[in-house]
């Protein structure tokens, strides 16, 4: 297995140019801050453990981005995108991010409301009718708003399509509006509407079907030309590869009884894509970030920071363990340790699985995919334990901020 270490001064190839939020002077410090010899021990051991805990787990092909709001501080990757090949994990490497894609889904939501198209508060069967098939125990379906939806308090299921798609011949995800609309008279609230957390894909479904209609145009359409292309996230899509870019494309891998398999490089989510159809080089997730951190990495913001703010609100506790946080906000999740608040979202679809966290108030974020996970995620010895992998470069992760909070860095 090939591993690159990690290597500061990538930012000068990312950046465009310099964030307009704080500033140049302000975003050179930032680098300045965490490429200084008080952080280097703390870098180098947060590489190291990724070097050696993909190693151990045997997962086939992963990479990792440190990133400042300039630009990227230290990469590292390791074995392969593609092992049948030969084709090596690298800086063009596009990997499949799955529910990180509903952070993007949750951006244009935002941009809506903003716009003064819609209200969070707003019942979601105003825009999506069709969803007063469901049933609820617990009132009338205008108990659901968009703001349920996309803080997971909704009380719909957590699953896209439970019934079947386990066959080879299956679809990967329902491909048709009209199958899901099917399903929603099968289709109950599990508890009532805002009284706590549980994550629900079939949310993101449905918040997808808001944005089209609004838009009056597909919902990756209107992504494409609102936040990926601002960003200049060129690389960036939605489903099946464009032919030119076929030749960066990771294949993914499931571990079953210590056999590992390929799974192939491309797949369709279908009417599902709100939910986890983003596809993405690390370069590009690494403008995302940037953007997220205060800097205007493209041509223009998605979104106002004081809205990116009021989505990483917390809006319910989530009870979902260590690796997705503590609190839901409005599209993402926040992990609070000690005095350390942390934004992020994680991904896990097919043999895909990855994360990023920022810290926004010392202007840092890290992300990561790995293209290998095991067939089943449950029992003892579960190998690879991805879990393990995201816990660890989280914990060091948060310590690397600490560190500049102890040393009185940070840009705000």
């Amino acid at each position: 297995m090939r591993i690159s270490g990690s290597r500061a001064g990538e930012g000068g190839k990312e950046r465009e140019r310099a964030g307009t939020l704080p500033g140049l002077a302000t975003a050179l410090t930032v680098i300045a801050a965490f490429t200084a010899p008080a952080h280097a021990q703390t870098r180098r051991d947060l590489t190291s453990f990724f070097q050696q805990a993909v190693a151990e787990e045997g997962i086939v092909g992963a990479g990792m981005y440190l990133v400042t709001r300039d630009g990227v501080i230290d990469s590292a990757f390791a074995g392969f995108a593609d092992r049948e090949t030969g084709r090596q994990a690298n800086g063009a490497t596009i990997w499949h991010w799955a529910s990180i894609t509903k952070t993007f889904g949750a951006i244009a939501v935002m941009q809506y409301r903003d716009r003064g198209r819609l209200r969070l508060d707003d019942p979601i069967v105003q825009y999506v009718p069709e969803l007063e098939r469901a049933h609820n125990p617990y009132g009338p379906m205008r108990q659901v708003t968009v703001r349920h939806l996309l803080s997971h308090t909704s009380g719909f299921r957590s699953g896209t399509w439970p019934w079947g798609g386990n066959q080879p011949w299956h679809p990967f995800e329902p491909t048709e509006w009209a199958q899901v609309v099917a399903m929603l008279p099968y289709t109950r609230l599990e508890f009532p509407p805002g009284s706590k957390y549980q994550y629900s894909n079939p949310g993101y479904v449905f918040l997808g079907q808001v944005v089209s209609r609004l838009a009056g145009e597909d919902w990756e359409v209107y992504l494409q030309k609102n936040v990926l292309s601002p960003l200049g996230m060129t690389h960036a899509y939605f489903d099946i590869t464009p032919y030119h870019l076929l030749k960066d494309r990771s294949n993914n891998y499931s571990v079953k009884d210590g056999t590992t398999t390929a799974q192939g490089l491309d797949f369709d989510t279908g009417i599902t894509v709100s939910n986890g159809g983003l596809n993405a080089p690390l370069a590009d997730m690494a403008k995302y970030l940037r953007f997220l951190l205060g800097a205007t990495p493209g041509d223009a913001n998605p979104l106002p920071r004081t809205t990116l703010e009021e989505m990483w609100t917390v809006q319910a506790a989530s009870q979902a363990g260590e690796v997705l946080g503590t609190g839901v906000g409005l599209g993402y999740f926040i992990e609070q340790r000690g005095q350390v608040r942390l934004i992020g979202h994680t991904g896990s679809q097919a043999g895909f699985r990855s994360f990023f966290w920022i810290h926004p108030e010392s202007g840092l974020g890290i992300i990561a995919n790995f293209n290998t996970a095991p067939a089943q995620e449950s029992g003892e010895n579960v190998r690879p334990n991805v879990r393990r992998v995201f816990q660890g470069l989280i914990e060091r992760f948060a310590a690397l901020t600490q560190a500049d909070r102890r040393r009185g860095g940070g840009a705000e």
